[in-house]
């Protein structure tokens, strides 16, 4: 899929106002989620764009659009979504701003912002992408007893263009489980999260895990 030119610096806003500028390490700002306190691990030095088997292309302040789907076809039970769901979300607020997320039988979207660290330089789409693969991974290998790939190496990702609304995005997305006939609406989807409304309340509790954390492996 060709990759898309960088556009205009555009930021997340609340539900129905534009994007500002995003904000810098000290500079508050009420709006969306702050560059993260001390204790959080820096950013990570990375390209803007970078290609495996698909290319990924990263803008400074723009949102992205992120799918990743699991290897071999596997279907996640549901015992292991809120978790999955949990991974999307355990970053929100201090490298990423989440817009929104949904967990699928075989896949995830994912519509968030990168944030920056507290030296002024943004998390990288390759260091956020494979934080939440590789936690993810190792947490329902965990709860499933299995051992091997969870996800394909491969993921999808765009920056969503200067004149796409981000709560429309993140609408459409989280209206999958009700085009795929799991639910009437998406308000019955229990692995979903929209920063306006699931936001409003705590991230879904994480199943906590005796092992150690995970190496690298999907």
């Amino acid at each position: 899929m060709p990759s898309e030119e960088p556009e205009p610096v555009a930021q997340p806003p609340p539900a129905g106002e534009s994007w500002e500028s995003p904000p810098r390490a000290g500079v508050p700002h009420d709006d969306v989620a702050q560059p993260p306190s001390a204790g959080v691990p820096l950013a990570k030095r990375g390209k803007a764009a970078y290609r495996r088997n698909l290319p990924h292309l990263q803008a400074e302040g723009k949102t992205i659009f992120l799918t990743f789907c699991t290897a071999n076809h596997l279907v996640l039970p549901e015992s292991v979504r809120t978790q999955v769901l949990h991974h999307c979300l355990h970053d929100h607020g201090s490298k990423i701003h989440v817009h929104g997320a949904v967990v699928m039988p075989d896949h995830v979207h994912m519509v968030f912002t990168p944030l920056w660290d507290e030296q002024g330089h943004s998390y990288t789409l390759a260091e956020i992408t494979n934080g939440i693969k590789g936690a993810s991974a190792h947490s329902v290998n965990h709860l499933l007893k299995r051992k091997g790939s969870v996800w394909q190496d491969e993921s999808f990702d765009r920056v969503l263009r200067s004149n796409e609304a981000v709560r429309a995005k993140v609408e459409y997305t989280c209206a999958n489980p009700v085009r795929k006939g799991l639910c009437r609406n998406a308000d019955e989807y229990p692995w979903l999260w929209r920063e306006w409304i699931e936001g409003v309340a705590q991230p879904p509790p994480a199943e906590k895990s005796e092992e150690s954390p995970p190496t690298g492996e999907f």
